[in-house]
Formats: structure tokens, sequence, C-alpha cells
């Protein structure tokens, strides 16, 4: 999938958006998309993965499989919109029957694409959605800690103006940890299900940032481990907004 044209961006720039779908592939071709278009991706295998990824992170939009195993699509929208979760869902499904895209709606979901779908319709939706919703507090487009000034949107550090080299993994890390600073995120929140990185692989994605970022590595003032939370970014207030 190549991102879209530079002129088409996201209505709000590091928007975070929750992708579930049970196809591996599917997942992760759109968290690859979504990502080269400047939101920042999560991802979930099941309806219990998604649970666990919204457990004390709030999401822009989700993106969710009908058709999965054990809880369905319209089962997870139905509960969650009985607990007055209102993040927007846009359902993805093989079903392109009429009476399955009513029986989506009819759950709570704000809009319905079937499978197999163009991923620039994907994008437009999406922005179509987060136009629509009214957010109550802008963005975070930058972060500043010490010498350091992190543009959220692109993943761009910079160390006293230099850029400083970054790996997706760590740029992904560094931008999700950005969206709260001071709150810790665990192991699970940072890492993807489904893929190579594991919780054990976050530790060390978190060993070789403190590398480029702590002046002393071993005793962490900005990216600090929280006991029995996960881990956290502490910048410099009067620069965070």
């Amino acid at each position: 999938m190549a991102p879209a044209s530079s002129e088409r961006k996201p209505v709000t720039e590091a928007r975070h958006i929750l992708v579930v779908d049970d196809d591996r592939r599917i997942r992760e071709l759109i968290r690859s998309y979504l990502m080269e278009n400047d939101f920042l991706v999560s991802v979930a295998g099941t309806a219990a993965e998604a649970r666990e990824r919204m457990r004390g992170v709030t999401f822009d939009l989700m993106v969710l499989d009908i058709m999965m195993p054990g809880e369905t699509g319209l089962e997870l929208t139905k509960s969650l919109r009985g607990e007055k979760r209102n993040v927007p869902i846009l359902m993805l499904s093989a079903l392109a029957d009429s009476d399955d895209r009513i029986a989506g709606l009819a759950t709570g979901s704000d809009d319905y694409l079937a499978k197999p779908f163009e991923p620039r319709e994907l994008l437009l939706r999406i922005n179509n959605l987060l136009r629509r919703v009214s957010v109550a507090a802008p963005a975070r487009t930058e972060v500043r800690f010490g010498v350091f000034q992190l543009n959220v949107p692109r993943g761009e550090l910079r160390r006293n103006g230099d850029l400083v080299r970054l790996t997706s993994a760590e740029k992904n890390l560094l931008r999700m940890l950005s969206l709260k600073p001071g709150t810790p995120f665990s192991r699970l929140e940072l890492s993807q299900p489904g893929l190579e990185e594991s919780a054990r692989s976050v530790d060390v994605q978190i060993n070789r940032l403190r590398q480029k970022i702590e002046s002393d590595p071993a005793n962490p003032v900005y990216l600090q481990t929280v006991r029995g939370a996960g881990y956290a970014l502490y910048v410099d207030e009067e620069a965070a907004g």
C-alpha cells in the first residue's frame, strides 16, 4: 500500500486509531498504511485484546472487523455503546449484503466498509468520521524534554536542533508515550499483538531509546520506569502544548 497524496492529510495530526481484525495480514497492512499517513496505530486480533488496549487509553477511532472468533465486532460495538463509550467505529466486513450493513449501524457503529476495499477509501472514511467528532482538546503536536524536541505527528526527534536517528519502532513508542506525558503505559499497551515485537522486546526498545536521550541511561530522567505500571515519558510542562 502506498501512502496517499501529500495534499491529503489527516484532519488532525497524531490521532490514535485502534485496528481490530483477526486476520493478521489485513490488520498489519492497515496499520502500516495509516502510520504512513501520520496516524498513531495500535492493533488487536480479538475483542478481548481490544478491551485490553482500551484499558487506560482513549482512542480517537476504531477500525473493527465484524467476523471474529469469540466476541464478534457487532457484539463488541453493542457492548461498548452500552458502556457509554463513544469512540467512533468504522466497521469492516466481507459481508456486503445490505442487511449486514444495517446490523452494523444498528449496533452503534458510525460507518461501514465492505472488504475488499481500497486503502484510500478507508483513509477518506476515517478522515470524514474524525471531522464529525467534536474534540475537547487540541492534539499534542510537539513535546520538549531537556535539549530534545519531538515532533509528535512525524515521530521526529531533535537534540539541540540536530536530527536524532530513530527506528520506526522507537518512533512509535515515543509518539505513544507523548500522548499522555507523565502517564505510565504498560508493556501490553506499548507492544503490538501479532507482531514479532512482544512485551519483552518493548524493554529492549526502551533501553535503546534511553541510550539516545538520557545522559545516564541507568538513571533515566525523561523515560522512566513506573514500578508495577510500565513506562512514562516526562516532559517540560511549559513546552508540552
